[in-house]
């Protein structure tokens, strides 16, 4: 009998009424099934006065998805994609993204696609694709105050109301360097695509083995984004009097004070992708980005009324 998981955006009615939909016709197949909802792998904030880490990477995971799960479905949009990984990389449970949102870049099928996609599942017919995640930490002198596992990126910025940062920055054992500007964004390559694309970086496809820093509106022309090998790790220190704040995936982070530093490095765990079919990155971006689609001429004349 196979175990299923599956993870459901609860504050959407649609993914609520096809998780339960999926539930009821996984039992009926003789499937062992267990739910979780996205916000358990929603780190929340923590504050100024209550910054010491709560929530280990390895105590997101719902119970009973464990090693013996055969797959999980996950069911909303990239930022579900993007929790329910924080909840299943620590397992290596695989995982079929089923867009219930908008964009879902992150996705592989369309909920009008579920039952037949589920078919290819218990049949054994498809491919798991292997994504980087990065472990981020946030340290003041050697006491652990936060840390969580990140798929797209980690972000520091500046807060609201306060001034341009400096940034020191050192990767690997190369000699720091000194960026300033409003923030600083420290991505994979599949979040190449994300706020690191929106911010004048490249893209980056999802089998290089590298990170990529780039700058937040930056104060010099030099500063620009740069592409390095995923091997490095990278430690931020905060040269600014300012407190700062650091995002991970955009639904979960903290306050970095000027005594803090953060390190961030390649994780063990990675984002397990279930693909029905062949990855075709190149089409995702035409699909949902519009990348390479064709140049349309204007026409060579124009009659007037």
């Amino acid at each position: 009998m196979p175990k299923v998981g599956i993870i459901y955006n609860d504050i959407k009615p649609m993914a609520c009424r096809i998780a339960q939909e999926l539930e009821e016709k996984l039992k009926s197949l003789g499937c062992e099934v267990y739910m979780a909802t996205g916000s358990g792998g929603m780190l929340g904030y923590s504050q100024p006065d209550r910054p010491v880490c709560h929530t280990r990477i390895e105590q997101v995971i719902p119970p009973h998805f464990d090693e013996g799960l055969s797959f999980a479905i996950v069911l909303g949009g990239d930022g579900t994609v993007l929790s329910a990984f924080r909840q299943l990389a620590p397992q290596g449970i695989p995982a079929l993204t089923v867009n219930t949102g908008h964009m879902g870049f992150l996705t592989e099928t369309y909920a009008n696609g579920l039952y037949q996609a589920l078919e290819e599942l218990l049949s054994g017919n498809y491919q798991v694709e292997e994504r980087s995640m990065l472990t981020v930490r946030l340290f003041r002198q050697d006491e652990l105050l936060w840390e969580a596992l990140s798929l797209n990126e980690v972000v520091v910025h500046r807060e609201p109301l306060t001034s341009m940062c400096h940034f020191e920055i050192q990767i690997g054992q190369h000699a720091p360097v000194d960026i300033a500007a409003d923030g600083v964004i420290l991505s994979t390559p599949t979040g190449s695509t994300a706020y690191s694309l929106s911010a004048g970086g490249p893209v980056v496809t999802p089998d290089v083995p590298v990170l990529q820093l780039a700058p937040i509106c930056p104060h010099s022309l030099a500063s620009r984004a740069l592409v390095f090998s995923d091997k490095q790790k990278v430690r931020i220190y905060p040269a600014t009097p300012n407190r700062m704040i650091m995002v991970v995936d955009g639904n979960g982070g903290c306050y970095v004070l000027p005594e803090d530093h953060i390190q961030a490095e390649l994780s063990s765990y990675t984002a397990r992708f279930i693909r029905l079919k062949a990855p075709e990155f190149f089409r995702i971006l035409r699909e949902k980005l519009g990348w390479g689609l064709p140049h349309i001429a204007k026409p060579t004349s124009v009659e007037l009324p």
